[in-house]
Parts: C-alpha cells; structure tokens; sequence
C-alpha cells in the first residue's frame, strides 16, 4: 500500500502551464507606447564634388567662367580661375561680409545665367559654421517677396578644396 501511495504522488507533479498573461497585457500596452514616443528622423544630404585639376582638358563652355570663392582668415575672395579676382571682401567687425559676398554672386548669376557650379576653396583653421553659411550663400538667393521669403536658386553644383597659398607661394 504504501508503493501506491508513492506512485500516484508522483503523478500529480505533472508540467504545470506557464502563465503569461500578464507579461502579454504589459507588452500591449509597452508596444504602443514606444512607436508612438520614437523619433522618426530626416537626414538632408548635400552632395558636393572637389574641384578639378587644372591640367584635366575643359569643355567650351568651363573654359569661359569658372567661379572660385576663396573663404581666408581675414576675407573672402571672389574670382574667375581664368581671369583672377573679381572682388575682395574684408572682414567687417561682425566677421565675414556675407552681404556684400551675396549681392556679387546675384551679379554674376545675372551675367552667367546658365552657370551652376562654383568652386569654396578654404584656408587651413577655417571654422566649419563658417563653410556652412558661405555654402548656403552660393547655393540659394533669398529675396522677400510680400511676406513670404522667395528662395532662387544661384549656383547649387559646389565643390570644396584647400585655398592657394595667399600672395602665390608655395
């Protein structure tokens, strides 16, 4: 009797069911939660190109204007490869003379309205805000129209380099 008793104890340790309900009521709402509380972000991509060498071969066209920015310490210079400065703009006591830089790529959009690219050629410990704002120059005129800002495009194809030595050394 007492090998009875031992074997139908045993039986009655059968695999008991794992309850998970309330681990599944907290995912239903923890799910929810966290899609709602995510942050979806959007990343703006600005493609841009280094200049060319000056010894490639140049079609008609490239021969006649190529525009160089060329962002120093103490101003910013605004030229044709070909044909030299353009126009030299010194530091104001605020910085950089954004202003002035801005109404002379209006004039030469105005002369060369077919020409989009231009070239930012940068001195050693240029700070990078500084790029920033000279490429946001280059690529887009904004003019107030009314009270709404009108945003023309000026020359968006940019390409980025080192600035030549200052007076023309090496």
């Amino acid at each position: 009797m007492i090998r009875r008793h031992r074997a139908g104890r045993h039986h009655a340790t059968d695999a008991e069911e794992l309850n998970i309900t309330a681990f599944m009521n907290l995912m239903v709402i923890l799910v929810p939660f966290l899609l709602i509380t995510a942050v979806f972000s959007r990343m703006a991509i600005l493609e841009l190109n280094l200049p060319g060498s000056s010894t490639e071969p140049a079609d008609e066209q490239e021969q006649v204007f190529q525009l160089e920015i060329i962002v120093r310490a103490d101003q910013i210079e605004v030229g044709d490869r070909r044909q030299g400065l353009l126009g030299v703009y010194p530091n104001t006591d605020d910085g950089y003379d954004y202003v002035a830089v801005s109404k002379k790529l209006r004039q030469l959009k105005r002369r060369y309205p077919s020409k989009t690219d231009a070239a930012i050629l940068l001195e050693q410990d240029i700070a990078y805000d500084t790029l920033v704002q000279m490429m946001d120059i280059v690529r887009v005129m904004e003019t107030a129209a009314g009270l709404s800002i009108v945003r023309t495009e000026l020359f968006p194809d940019i390409s980025i380099g080192d600035a030549p030595v200052a007076g023309g050394g090496t």
